[in-house]
């Protein structure tokens, strides 16, 4: 019994975008599929949201993760777990170079560019950057999941809120 259980487990590799999420140790995440419109014979894109196990906090918010599934559901809601950042958000790198990348031309050819013919002091300079997610927790929320504010009151401080204009 237990050799066709296994046998039938299959492990399916999915690649999706890390959003907020309130869970501790676990990352929502959204994958993208394509849904089959019999009526106009079309492909429409459609997101479903789950939530993958990530105790080493490995992913952020707006990162291209690799996640699995899981043989078991840990939780109820948690069916998958993190198996790798792809992508982080920020530096773009190019897959066939590995070369980084600003819009559609490479950092290499901006700084040459900027050899040949003189630094602005408008040029924003990349390798003094600080890294991404310095200030989180102090300045930097993004990791959280927000609300809007709709009321104000004293006795609830709502603290994961944007306050609405």
């Amino acid at each position: 019994m237990a050799a066709r259980r296994a046998s039938k487990t299959v492990l399916r590799y999915f690649l999706g975008t890390c959003v907020p999420s309130s869970k501790q140790n676990a990352a929502k995440v959204r994958v993208p599929r394509l849904e089959f419109d019999n009526y106009i014979h079309m492909y429409f894109k459609e997101n479903n949201f789950v939530y993958a196990h990530d105790p080493e906090k490995l992913c952020k918010t707006g990162d291209v993760i690799l996640i699995k599934t899981l043989p078991e559901k840990l939780t109820r809601l948690i069916t998958h777990e993190v198996v790798e950042v792809v992508y982080p958000l920020g530096d773009i790198v190019d897959p066939v170079t590995g070369k980084e990348v600003v819009a559609s031309r490479y950092r290499e050819d901006i700084e040459e560019e900027n050899m040949l013919y003189g630094k602005e002091d408008s040029t924003f300079d990349y390798s003094k950057a600080p890294r991404r997610g310095r200030l989180e927790g102090i300045r930097d929320f993004t990791h959280k999941k927000s609300y809007l504010k709709y009321y104000e009151n004293p006795d609830d401080p709502q603290p994961d809120t944007v306050p609405s204009v």
